[in-house]
């Protein structure tokens, strides 16, 4: 008996003339859900692979799911990363800020109090307003640091005994050392040397035993200029008083420059106009200060670091005694380049103030525009030390990138082909289009992330309509 064959209809309907075939398809509708939420579409739900613990930051480019993650997150509750840093590399105007605002905004609702230590744009005044936090404004004019001040340290080690006291003056002590140091080698161009920081440190320890109040550079210049036998004896001048004056009249000229008078104006001269504090988010809008005050800007943003830290442990000093809550913080170093960029030895300094985050308790995002920044110090040294920020970061973004960045990178990240592909796309500029005045770059929002030697994740953050609105750093132009 003879059989007869079926027609039956190909993947995409009946071929042929009138069949109605069709040569396009929809792609099937996707949804990320829990397996409660979803449970009713079992097993038609598959699982991404992707992190979801962290502040959601955008949407993976290839799936379109939902991904998560933040330095802290990470490293704290998902045990993904060895330490609770970023490292943001990218172009300008395509969203470097804006992704380190949101994690600002995400951690601040998991308790992380965010402190910007140095905002020059400003970029982060009114988000951290909105947050209920303290904006410091540092500038000519406008707003002072002393970098002698203390702060909370005094009050912190009357409430401390012991080791734990001895341990915060001392740290005290070294990080106002440090921060004169920074200053004289911004101004200079050159870091001081061994004699003139044994000096320094002997006249701070002169003034820490003496002075009444809280003393400012003006008091520091005039205990060198007083030569007390301490501060002498540091000098090695042999009983010499010519010697002694000879010895520290650089130094004295160096320090003169900083009352007011020399590049860096009087910022650091006065006292503190409004002390930070630490059980709220922080702001120190330095936007004030020109560009072209390449100098002034260095020092500002290192005087800001140099106080943020110098507070945390305070706090955390604090909380290790049980007489304060435990709090975490997410510290923010933007414009990193301009601080490389202003004098040869103080990337010895940026070092020394980023190694410790994971011991105390500190998140924290640096951000830059290239490995360009970091490798064209005239300093071999110097370059190895900062190509270390990036290699000791837990996290590596990358928003778009030029081409010729790709080997600089790879010299600390290893990225494959298609993600090399993927960056410097993302560097595209805009179209040529003139009914579109504010065209964003096809790239913006665009970022990679990496971990150690894992894959790439690939993801676009979109911002929402309140983001949007504190964000908009053209609203003068509207």
């Amino acid at each position: 008996m003879p059989t007869t064959s079926i027609r039956r209809p190909g993947p995409r309907g009946w071929p042929g003339r009138g069949g109605g075939a069709q040569p396009y398809l929809d792609p099937a509708p996707e949804w990320r859900a829990t397996t409660v939420q979803a449970c009713g579409l079992w097993p038609f739900g598959a699982g991404s692979g992707l992190p979801t613990r962290g502040v959601p930051i955008g949407r993976e480019l290839t799936s379109g799911a939902t991904v998560c993650g933040d330095p802290i997150s990470w490293f704290q509750r998902g045990g993904l990363i060895h330490n609770p840093s970023a490292f943001i590399l990218g172009q300008p105007a395509l969203g470097k800020s804006s992704l380190s605002r949101r994690w600002v905004l995400g951690l601040a609702g998991y308790g992380v109090l965010p402190m910007i230590v140095g905002d020059l744009k400003p970029d982060y005044v009114d988000l951290i307003r909105a947050l209920g936090g303290q904006v410091i404004t540092l500038g000519r004019g406008r707003g002072y640091l002393n970098i002698l001040d203390p702060g909370d340290i005094t009050t912190t080690a009357a409430r401390l005994t012991g080791s734990a006291r001895r341990a915060l003056l001392a740290d005290a002590h070294g990080r106002r050392l440090g921060m004169v140091a920074a200053l004289l080698t911004i101004q200079r161009r050159e870091a001081p040397t061994d004699r003139e920081e044994s000096i320094l440190a002997a006249a701070l320890e002169v003034l820490d035993d003496k002075h009444d109040g809280i003393p400012v550079l003006g008091d520091l210049l005039r205990v060198i200029r007083d030569a007390p036998p301490a501060v002498r004896e540091a000098a090695l001048d042999r009983g010499d008083t010519t010697r002694y004056r000879d010895i520290t009249e650089r130094l004295e000229s160096s320090l003169a420059g900083l009352l007011g008078t020399g590049r860096l104006g009087e910022v650091f001269a006065h006292q503190t106009t409004e002390p930070m504090r630490m059980d709220r988010p922080v702001c120190f809008d330095i936007s004030s200060i020109d560009d072209s005050e390449v100098q002034l800007q260095a020092a500002a943003l290192m005087a800001c670091w140099t106080t943020g830290f110098a507070g945390v442990g305070a706090a955390q000093a604090l909380a290790d005694a049980g007489l304060e809550p435990q709090r975490h913080y997410y510290l923010v170093l933007d414009e990193l380049w301009r601080v490389l960029r202003a004098s040869s030895g103080l990337v010895e300094r940026i070092d020394a103030l980023t190694r410790l985050n994971r011991q105390r308790g500190v998140g924290m995002t640096m951000i830059t525009h290239s490995m360009r920044d970091l490798l064209a110090l005239p300093d071999p040294a110097d370059r190895l030390k900062a190509a270390g920020f990036v290699e000791r970061s837990g996290m590596v973004i990358c928003a778009g990138l030029p081409r010729d960045e790709m080997p600089r990178i790879q010299q600390v990240v290893d990225l494959t082909a298609v993600e090399q592909q993927r960056v410097t796309e993302w560097a595209t500029p805009p179209g040529w289009a003139t009914d579109h005045p504010q065209q964003a770059p096809p790239g913006r929002g665009n970022f990679l992330v990496k971990v150690g030697g894992r894959p790439g994740i690939t993801l676009r953050l979109d911002l929402t309509e309140s983001e949007r609105q504190l964000y908009d750093t053209n609203r003068k132009w509207h």
